[in-house]
């Protein structure tokens, strides 16, 4: 089972920058090594975000994205500012997010690890109406306009507005804890907050 939605693009991108190490605070920060460890204790989904340009196609395993507004429709990704992925995002001035289920793990090691031009070996492909990738069975695939970008020291954050999704409610998420994939338990999973 799953539902499919549509919305309208906003027109045209903005750029924005912000420097953090610029930041007077950035003397004060707290090493490299103990900020990533803090964020292990995160349990975030695992998602694959993907763009198509000139018949080519990137994509990388991320757990940097987030909803950003109901109305519009929008989210936010985080990607490498150096990367083709990022580079393929603005040309394209789209892209496509997958949030894996938990028996895609195979799927999400190959765009940490592999090759760019091995990554779309994994999982089975197929293409939204804008011409981005599209997963299949993923819990939740979404096709995104690019809005804005924040240009940061490191990476660029892409604000996408959604124009299509598609859903698998049934299915369970993927998730990343402690540097290691998890998933719900059955118990914790039908527990609703008191």
């Amino acid at each position: 089972m799953h539902k499919i939605a549509t919305a309208s693009p906003l027109d045209g991108p903005h750029r924005l920058s912000l420097a953090c190490a610029d930041h007077p605070a950035a003397r004060d920060a707290v090493p490299a090594a103990q900020f990533t460890s803090t964020m292990s204790t995160l349990a975030s989904s695992v998602s694959v975000v993907t763009a198509a340009v000139g018949g080519a196609r990137h994509g990388r395993t991320v757990t940097a994205l987030l909803s950003l507004s109901a109305e519009p429709p929008a989210i936010l990704v985080s990607i490498t500012r150096d990367s083709e992925l990022a580079q393929a995002i603005e040309d394209a001035r789209a892209f496509s997010v997958a949030v894996l289920a938990e028996d895609q793990g195979a799927i999400a090691d190959a765009f940490a690890g592999f090759g760019p031009a091995d990554r779309f070996i994994a999982g089975n492909w197929e293409t939204w109406p804008s011409g981005q990738p599209r997963l299949t069975g993923a819990i939740a695939t979404l096709d995104c306009a690019l809005a804005g970008t924040i240009a940061m020291d490191t990476h660029l954050l892409f604000a996408g507005v959604v124009i299509h999704t598609r859903t698998h409610p049934d299915r369970r998420p993927l998730l990343w804890h402690r540097r290691a994939y998890a998933g719900l338990d059955a118990a914790s999973a039908s527990t609703q907050p008191g």
